[in-house]
């Protein structure tokens, strides 16, 4: 199949083993599935000393209410949530077409919706589910990305949306928020007992309060383990889909200048921080990690490689001058 301004896009045999796949992938469930435990564990054990078992209970109740619920969240929702705007067809030339060839490639059943998020950050992400989903892509990230390594951007976001990885981190994000939540409530905590203790009163046992404070960075540290598993496989999707693992490698290191580093995903947020990603996007394994996983690929394909011709990707943004919005910390936690 070809299109307008694209190289070849027809599909040829897979020269990667298909159960070496599904066991890789397997195993990937599985770690995904201990990580998600022992995220559940860190959040119950800590709320434990705070409300007992009847806040264990309820807190599971929610989470998994909130697991169930979540993918009836229309992507739109979301989207209005970064102040997105929908890109039609028409106006986003290229990038649309490019997106209907990767939604094919990738068995979905709708093709996603694209937006663009009014922000300077180099930023995508995707919400919803196999049957209803869109993707985001900043400003950014359309103003300083080629084609081609946004080509590698979106395969990837569109292997996310392919294999429901959209909730499971979700789910792992909804549970490093809370986390961070408690560690503010253990900042309180340890200011009443230092005036407890300047006061001559009974003081409330420290170990607890370290545990709650220490909640986020434990936290942050399984979910960068749960993302490690979900994004190596979706780089490898990526790949195998755009048929251009240079494309996405490219767009990795380009990216990796704008992003802070894993410690300080670790901390509260605090002034001076080097840009972070948004909080669905954080906690990616290393750059590094990435890129030598997709060179081992790159002679690899499952499909012929996409080869868009490099044009303006968005009319829209021509004239624009500075990105809309300039990054920073927005409600209800987000980072745009």
């Amino acid at each position: 199949m070809s299109l307008p301004g694209f190289g070849a896009c027809h599909s040829v045999t897979p020269v990667l083993d298909p159960e070496a796949q599904r066991r890789h992938k397997w195993r990937n469930t599985v770690h995904s599935l201990l990580l998600l435990l022992g995220l559940f564990v860190v959040i119950a054990v800590a709320v434990y000393f705070l409300w007992g078992a009847t806040g264990v209970a309820v807190t599971a109740t929610a989470l998994a209410a909130t697991f169930v619920l979540s993918p009836r969240v229309p992507p739109e929702a979301v989207m209005r949530m970064y102040r997105a705007e929908l890109l039609s067809p028409d106006l986003g030339g290229q990038l649309s077409r490019l997106a209907g060839v990767l939604a094919e490639r990738a068995e979905l059943p709708t093709r996603p919706l694209l937006y663009v998020v009014p922000s300077s950050t180099l930023n995508a992400f995707a919400t919803g589910t196999p049957e209803r989903s869109a993707v985001a892509v900043t400003e950014g990230l359309l103003r300083r990305l080629t084609l081609r390594e946004t080509a590698g951007v979106l395969a990837h976001e569109m292997s996310h949306i392919r294999n429901n990885d959209v909730q499971v981190l979700g789910l792992a994000d909804l549970l490093t928020r809370f986390a961070q939540s408690l560690a503010y409530v253990a900042v309180a905590l340890a200011a009443i007992n230092v005036f407890a203790l300047l006061n001559g009163d009974r003081t409330m046992a420290w170990w607890p309060i370290l545990l709650l404070y220490l909640a986020p960075a434990l936290s942050s540290l399984m979910q960068l383990g749960l993302s490690r598993a979900r994004e190596f496989d979706a780089d490898l999707e990526a790949a195998m889909l755009t048929g251009d693992a240079m494309g996405l490698a490219s767009a990795l290191r380009r990216l990796e200048h704008y992003t802070g580093q894993v410690w300080e995903d670790l901390m509260l947020p605090v002034p001076g921080r080097r840009v972070p990603q948004p909080s669905m996007l954080r906690s990616h394994p290393a750059t590094e990690d990435r890129v030598a996983r997709l060179l081992a690929l790159a002679s690899q394909p499952q499909h012929e490689p996409i080869a868009p011709a490099e044009e303006p990707m968005v009319s829209s943004l021509a004239g624009w001058g500075p990105a809309a919005m300039r990054p920073r910390y927005r409600w209800p936690g987000v980072w745009y």
